[in-house]
C-alpha cells in the first residue's frame, strides 16, 4: 500500500512538472494600466518572458521575430453583445545584425540598437505611452473592460520557419489576455464666463 501511495505522489509531481514545463515559454502580463493624457488614452504594460534556445538561435542567425501587443476596450451591455470601443495592435520587430553585432528593436519608424539580447528584451517587455485612443474617441461615464496580451506572430516568420511553428511548441510564445476594469475620469469643468454688469461698465467710461 505504501508503494502505491508513493507511486501516486510521484505521478502527481511528474504531472505538475510537465505542466510547468509546457508553460515555461509563455509570456506573463504582469500589470497594465490606462492613463488619460491630453492626446487621448495611453497604455503602460509590463510583460515577462525568456526566449527559449531555439528562438535565441533563430534571432542570432538573422531570423526576425515579430512581437505583437493586442489591446481592446469594450463596454459591457447586459441586453446585447459587448460594444467594442477600441481595438489596437502594436508590432515590434526584433533582429540581429552580424556586421554591427547589435540587436535592433523596431516599432514603426522608431528603431533602437542594443549590445545584448537581454537589453533588447528588457525594452521589449515594457510598453510605455502607447496611444490606444486619441482625444476624438468619446467614452461614456460608465465602466469599460480593457484587455491586453502579447504574442509572437509566427505568420510573419520566413516560410520554412512557419512550417516549424505549426508542429513545434518551441516556436509558440504568447500570453493570455489580461482584463481589467477602466472608468473614464470626469471631464474638466467648463471655464466660468464672467461679465461685468452694465452699470459697472458705464461708470468706467
Amino acid at each position: 500500500m505504501q508503494g502505491i501511495a508513493l507511486l501516486k505522489k510521484l505521478l502527481v509531481v511528474l504531472a505538475c512538472t510537465v505542466a510547468v514545463a509546457a508553460r515555461a515559454d509563455d509570456i506573463e502580463v504582469r500589470n497594465a494600466q490606462l492613463v488619460k493624457v491630453d492626446e487621448g488614452l495611453v497604455l503602460d504594460a509590463n510583460f515577462s518572458f525568456d526566449l527559449n534556445p531555439r528562438l535565441e538561435e533563430a534571432v542570432s542567425n538573422g531570423v526576425p521575430l515579430y512581437f505583437v501587443v493586442d489591446f481592446e476596450l469594450t463596454r459591457p451591455r447586459w441586453w446585447w453583445l459587448d460594444e467594442e470601443t477600441v481595438s489596437r495592435r502594436l508590432q515590434m520587430r526584433l533582429t540581429y545584425h552580424a556586421l554591427s553585432r547589435q540587436y535592433r528593436l523596431s516599432t514603426g519608424l522608431l528603431q533602437q540598437s542594443f549590445g545584448t539580447l537581454q537589453e533588447a528584451l528588457q525594452v521589449l517587455q515594457h510598453v510605455r505611452n502607447w496611444l490606444v485612443a486619441d482625444h476624438g474617441v468619446t467614452l461614456s461615464d460608465t465602466d469599460y473592460v480593457a484587455a491586453v496580451r502579447m504574442r509572437l506572430d509566427t505568420t510573419l516568420l520566413p516560410k520554412p520557419f512557419q512550417i516549424n511553428a505549426l508542429t513545434s511548441r518551441e516556436w509558440r510564445l504568447e500570453s493570455p489576455w489580461l482584463r481589467f476594469k477602466y472608468h473614464p475620469p470626469p471631464p474638466p469643468p467648463a471655464p466660468v464666463e464672467t461679465r461685468e454688469p452694465a452699470t459697472l461698465r458705464g461708470t468706467q467710461k
